[in-house]
């Protein structure tokens, strides 16, 4: 059995700029680039992915590439004491999110969806506060153009590769 996840990956611009907060306030920086969460760690084996893999084809097939935006930084406190860049959330990646939780797809949504890249997690209370009250006083305007969202898999030393990439839009 192994873990699996499906993630968009931004451009380089807003990654560069996620990772120069995450090398300092994420544990998990070295573990997996910045990126939107579509479906959270699964534990499946080979025979299911090879029936999945075919279903993300056809999610792709029917997806028109579509703009992001990220305006702010927001956080999951008092649940957790994560701050993440907020991805507004459009219809094109609710239904996204959407799809890869019915059918075949394990049902393994624990959170509301709510599309973000983190910039920092399990964070001191004192040192939250600091992190939190300064990011949200910067300025932040992005837009990025997506095309593609990538079925991940982790290995053995918590570090997560990409296991296939599925283009939007051939059927769309």
């Amino acid at each position: 059995m192994t873990n699996y996840g499906i993630a968009i990956f931004p451009s380089k611009r807003i990654q560069d700029d996620a990772n120069a907060l995450r090398k300092r306030y994420d544990p998990h920086y070295e573990n997996i680039p910045p990126h939107i969460t579509l479906k959270e760690k699964f534990e499946t084996d080979d025979k299911t992915i090879d029936q999945l893999i075919p279903e993300l084809d056809k999610i792709a097939e029917e997806t028109k590439p579509f703009t992001l935006n990220i305006n702010k930084v927001s956080t999951f406190a008092p649940v957790t004491n994560t701050i993440y860049m907020k991805v507004e959330p459009i219809q094109e990646l609710q239904e996204l999110h959407q799809k890869m939780h019915e059918g075949i797809f394990p049902q393994n949504a624990t959170y509301q969806f709510i599309p973000h890249i983190t910039v920092a997690q399990k964070l001191v209370e004192d040192e939250y506060s600091d992190v939190f009250g300064s990011l949200r006083m910067k300025e932040m305007a992005y837009e990025d153009y997506i095309d593609r969202f990538h079925l991940l898999y982790q290995l053995e030393n918590g570090t997560w590769t990409v296991y296939e990439t599925f283009q939007f839009g051939k059927k769309a």
